[in-house]
């Protein structure tokens, strides 16, 4: 016990050292814990060596890691997805395992005979990380774009995909219809005793402790251990119960309150598993250094493949089909727990284990350096596509020419440039006071969703890169009257509202020009730059919130939302 206690310190105090030093370098935090275990292991410095404390420190962490994987995935959001997200999701997976086997078998890996380990490398390689992609997408501001949407979309899908196989995977040996019905059968079980449970009986429990943080905590540990051993009771594992017990409370009234006082918990153990996953990986040799750099090229090529391909076929654009592809190109770290159970079961070589963790920590690092820098690698990947054939939204709308961007004619007297909510509730403002006035507009951007509803609507829409100066030319803005700017440059790609404003007036030196500023003190550089007039968002919803609180000082705030509500409902807003 005490050289568990001494083990578990060194691991925390390296990971921490380590983390501190891949923050300040913007590495990912997780390739920092694979060295920090790495370092203090067997295969490094050897101050932890004892296989039982690995072991130990290595499951609990997995259990609370699949805890919180359980209560993150939102079965509401997965009944609500729209079929681009259905349809991506299923063409990534299915082509990644069928294009994974031929691909690992042709190398060499076995496929069966008690070893499988083909089988749990293409498992491996369809999986992404969620923790990489959403540190990325939430750091650029890119959850609620059209893109993210889709990219998480498929992380979720992903995650059902591995909960089926952690189902099947402890019969892998003995692979039959009967036993992979029994073993779906125990899962439909235990799945449905927790669902049960966690919508009947565990919401009035916590009703009852909702004021004592530390019972909520205790509960939901209580939980998490308690479906975990009855998994393993029914022959399954304890990881696959962690996993049923975070999905179970996942859409449970408290799961919010939960997952926060969990949060904490959750962060330990997974830097304990992490630490202990590194402790596993050996010096690597040439043939595990070659075999990690064929899963991680595969992984890119599949994985670029398999997701382009079902969104562009959808008609999302050549835009909105490479960046959730990009998004999606590293291995996941569900993929290690994928690996890790295989070892434990002695389905997969030592060896394939090691390269696929070496494949995740190059991933780590490149798709981390590639998402950051993903719309200047999309701008450069679009020209080429074209030249192969490919078609984007924009082809043969008029001023198609190779390299650039065109829509419908020239455009008309008002230019949106960039559509998101701020313009989706211009136009429904003005479709609800001067709706003759939607004929002299002309929006430009490139969100295929908000480019058909447009089109289906009868408006004036230009499929194009507003930060390409090739496309305000092609599209005719020399000719307009008024631009209007309503995207703030936080959500800008490729261009600033003050790099547009030079742009647009190089232009066309007459128009009235429309800007929008995020900060105070860039009012003054957008003026300098040509604008005509800056709104400032900040002053108008410091205005809204004003009246607000007179309404209610006046007894009048129930009136205030009736009049609101009525003003919403009578919206047909592009984006809600």
């Amino acid at each position: 016990m005490h050289e568990l206690i001494r083990d578990i310190t060194l691991c925390i105090l390296f990971a921490w050292m380590l983390g501190l030093l891949a923050h300040f370098s913007r590495q990912p935090l997780i390739l920092a814990y694979l060295i920090a275990g790495f370092c203090i292991g067997p295969f490094g410095a050897g101050w932890v060596h004892s296989q039982e404390s690995i072991s130990v420190i290595s499951e609990l962490g997995l259990i609370f890691m699949l805890f919180m994987i359980g209560l993150e995935i939102d079965l509401k959001k997965i009944v609500r997805a729209g079929k681009v997200i259905l349809f991506a999701a299923g063409g990534q997976l299915l082509g990644g395992c069928l294009l994974g086997v031929l691909f690992f078998v042709g190398i060499g890996l076995s496929l069966g005979g008690g070893h499988f380990d083909a089988v749990y490398l293409c498992v491996a390689c369809a999986l992404s990380s969620t923790v990489i992609i959403v540190k990325v997408l939430y750091e650029k501001r890119e959850l609620d774009t059209l893109p993210g949407r889709i990219t998480l979309g498929v992380l979720v899908l992903q995650d059902i995909f591995a909960i089926l196989f952690l189902a099947v995977q402890p019969s892998l040996a003995n692979l039959q219809a009967s036993v992979i019905l029994l073993s779906i059968g125990r899962v439909a079980v235990l799945v449905t005793a927790a669902l049960v449970v966690s919508r009947y009986v565990l919401p009035r429990l916590f009703h009852q402790i909702a004021r004592r943080p530390e019972l909520i905590l205790l509960g939901a540990l209580a939980w998490c251990f308690l479906v975990a051993e009855t998994a393993e009771r029914l022959s399954l594992s304890r990881e696959m119960g962690a996993l049923i017990a975070g999905v179970s409370l996942s859409t449970f009234p408290y799961a919010l309150d939960v997952t926060a006082k969990v949060t904490t918990l959750r962060d330990f153990f997974i830097t304990l598993f992490f630490v202990a996953l590194g402790m596993t990986i050996p010096i690597p040799g040439l043939s595990v250094i070659g075999l990690a750099l064929m899963i991680a090229a595969f992984t890119v090529v599949s994985r670029l493949v398999t997701t382009f391909t079902p969104l562009y076929l959808m008609k999302q654009g050549l835009r909105a089909s490479l960046l959730p592809a990009l998004n999606l190109a590293q291995i996941s770290e569900f993929s290690l727990v994928v690996i890790q159970t295989g070892v434990a079961d002695h389905h997969i070589a030592a060896q394939t284990a090691n390269a696929a963790s070496f494949a995740f920590v190059v991933l780590a690092v490149l798709s981390t350096f590639a998402m950051s820098r993903s719309d200047e690698i999309t701008r450069w990947a679009i020209g080429p596509l074209k030249r192969m054939g490919l078609r984007d939204l924009d082809h043969g709308n008029g001023h198609a020419e190779e390299g650039h961007e065109a829509g419908h004619g020239e455009a008309r007297r008002i230019v949106i440039l960039g559509f998101f909510r701020a313009a989706s509730a211009l136009l429904a403002e003005i479709e609800r006071q001067t709706p003759v006035l939607l004929e002299q507009i002309t929006v430009v951007d490139f969100n295929p969703n908000v480019y058909q509803t447009l089109l289906s609507r009868g408006l004036h829409v230009i499929y194009g890169d507003i930060s390409n100066v090739d496309t305000l030319l092609h599209a005719g803005i020399a000719k307009s009257e008024m631009i209007i700017l309503s995207v703030p440059d936080s959500l800008l790609k490729g261009a600033t509202n003050e790099k547009l404003v030079r742009h647009v007036r190089a232009l066309n030196p007459t128009a009235l020009i429309v800007a929008t500023a995020d900060l105070l003190a860039d009012v003054g550089a957008l003026y300098e730059a040509g604008a005509s007039y800056v709104t400032v968002t900040r002053l108008s919803d410091a205005h809204e919130l004003f009246t607000v609180i007179e309404a209610a000082q006046a007894g009048l705030l129930a009136d205030k939302r009736a009049e609101l509500d009525q003003r919403i409902g009578e919206r047909r807003e592009v984006l809600p």
